[in-house]
């Protein structure tokens, strides 16, 4: 199946006004400005995650914050974003996008500038929580501009490739730049953002055509507030339950309860008259597929990275921008697919270069489980630095594309936001697990794994590292089993045929 390469786009009386990008294959210099404003948001949002995973071994020195607890630096940040991009994008349809995505966008800054100033854990992890929720608003509302700026066809897909592979490259980079400021002092990851961010917003102000409201209705609060509470507590009693036993009546409990909310959450979206999800919207199969590709993708790469950091750093004694020049090669393919990805995605079909992706990151942690304690670069950790680059500037665009093509403008915000969710959490659902599995601090005796041995952290890492390759296999299964159906049936129709 291919990407759709029509030119003309579904009508709608609520959208934004076309450009005319898809009569000119040249974009004049205000629309290229408006997709780079747009493209520097996701940019900081994928930037975001990775920097500030380089420095967590920092943090957790300075703050003297334990493994489990390091990890709701991230968890927090992602549950934040995930919890609330479906309301996002919903605000961003009844408000207008304009407005929600400049006032999430300085949001987004006053949070990144509060938690470079902070002294304390739990203070650090409520501002990651606050970004997490101005990431939730910007990210859906810049995407849903896209799509009505751009019809779908190849100047949608064009504009799409440019847009993720920037959230890709922001991902990728953040890895250099979380080595470079955490030399600096760990809080600089907190204050890097902050100029790029006001940077973006005056000229967002400048160049973002004024809209009006694209869909009509009120707010679905309570399906937000059951959806975020069933998330954070899942991951909560993942996190806490190697410490408490799964079996102990405390876990066992918040399961039923996270269970009951979201229940609660299909029951609310079947009966509140302007839900925040359409539920009818998950019948597209394709979209299905693209939001379990994205939380493979995102889910198994993020919890590698959780991994990654820790062992060199903390096992190995690599500093930061070691750790971040390891991976150098992946952000660089990340950033050079820009020139090609919507070609490829137009040759291909969304399906393929989905698939691709998510096996070029399978095959990437595969080989990082040869890893051993004193790793040659150019043999153990290079030839997985280059397959997880290709199997982000493969997939990433790919799943995000599929996941808004052949959806009416009016739910554009949605379907965006239905995709971005899904990878924030698989992000914080796989890390969850990833760090109940490793047991870090109850394997070593310590409050830090600094306390282990390397052979020992590598040994409690194991498990952690061949669960990430399990989770990126299935999405490769989720996403090649249609392929392999449709391809079966086409014989037996042409025997039926005769």
């Amino acid at each position: 199946m291919s990407a759709p390469v029509t030119t003309t786009a579904p009508t709608s009386t609520t959208s934004a006004p076309r450009t005319g990008a898809e009569e000119d294959p040249r974009w004049p210099a205000r629309l290229w400005g408006l997709l780079i404003v747009l493209c520097l948001a996701l940019f900081l949002d994928g930037l975001d995650v990775s920097m500030v995973a380089v420095a967590l071994p920092s943090i957790g020195a300075e703050l003297g914050l334990a493994t489990a607890e390091l990890q709701w630096i991230i968890s927090g940040y992602v549950l934040g974003f995930g919890g609330l991009l479906l309301l996002g994008g919903r605000t961003a349809d009844l408000l207008g996008r304009r407005d929600v995505f400049l006032i999430a966008l300085a949001a987004f800054a006053a949070a990144s500038l509060l938690g470079g100033l902070v002294d304390s854990g739990p203070l650090l992890i409520a501002t990651r929580f606050v970004k997490g929720i101005a990431a939730a608003f910007t990210a859906p509302t810049g995407l849903s501009i896209i799509t009505t700026t751009f019809a779908e066809g190849k100047q949608r897909n064009r504009a799409l490739s440019v847009y993720t592979i920037f959230g890709a490259s922001g991902f990728s980079s953040g890895l250099i730049f979380g080595g470079l400021m955490t030399g600096l002092g760990w809080r600089w990851t907190f204050f890097f953002p902050v100029p790029i961010a006001l940077a973006a917003l005056i000229v967002g102000i400048a160049l973002i055509p004024r809209d009006r409201p694209a869909a009509k209705g009120g707010y679905d609060i309570l399906g937000a507030a059951s959806s975020t509470a069933a998330m954070l507590i899942l991951v909560y009693t993942v996190v806490t339950a190697p410490e408490v036993g799964w079996l102990a009546p405390r876990t066992v409990a918040l399961f039923v309860l996270a269970a009951a909310l979201a229940a609660a959450f299909i029951a609310v979206e079947r009966r509140v008259a302007h839900p925040l999800v359409r539920l009818g919207i998950l019948r597209r199969g394709t979209l299905v597929r693209a939001n379990l590709a994205m939380m493979a993708l995102f889910g198994s790469f993020a919890s590698f990275q959780f991994l990654l950091t820790l062992f060199l750093q903390q096992a190995l004694d690599r500093t930061p921008l070691q750790m971040a020049l390891a991976l150098l090669p992946a952000g660089l393919l990340v950033a050079l697919s820009a020139f090609f990805a919507d070609r490829l995605i137009d040759r291909f079909g969304t399906p393929r270069l989905i698939a691709a992706g998510l096996l070029a990151l399978s095959a990437g942690y595969l080989l990082f489980l040869r890893v051993d304690t004193d790793p040659v670069y150019v043999t153990m950790i290079l030839p997985t630095a280059i397959l997880l680059g290709t199997g982000f500037a493969l997939g990433f665009p790919a799943i995000n594309v599929q996941a808004t093509t052949g959806v009416h403008d009016d739910e554009q915000g949605l379907a965006a936001g239905l995709v971005q969710t899904s990878g924030q959490v698989g992000g914080a659902l796989v890390l969850a697990v990833t760090t109940a599995i490793i047991s870090v601090d109850h394997a070593t005796g310590e409050g830090s794994p600094e306390g282990a041995s390397a052979a020992q952290m590598l040994a409690q890492f194991q498990p952690g590292l061949i669960f990430v390759t399990a989770v990126a296999v299935t999405g490769v299964a989720v996403t090649l089993l249609p392929l392999l159906l449709k391809k079966r049936s086409r014989p037996s129709a042409a025997t039926g045929a005769r």
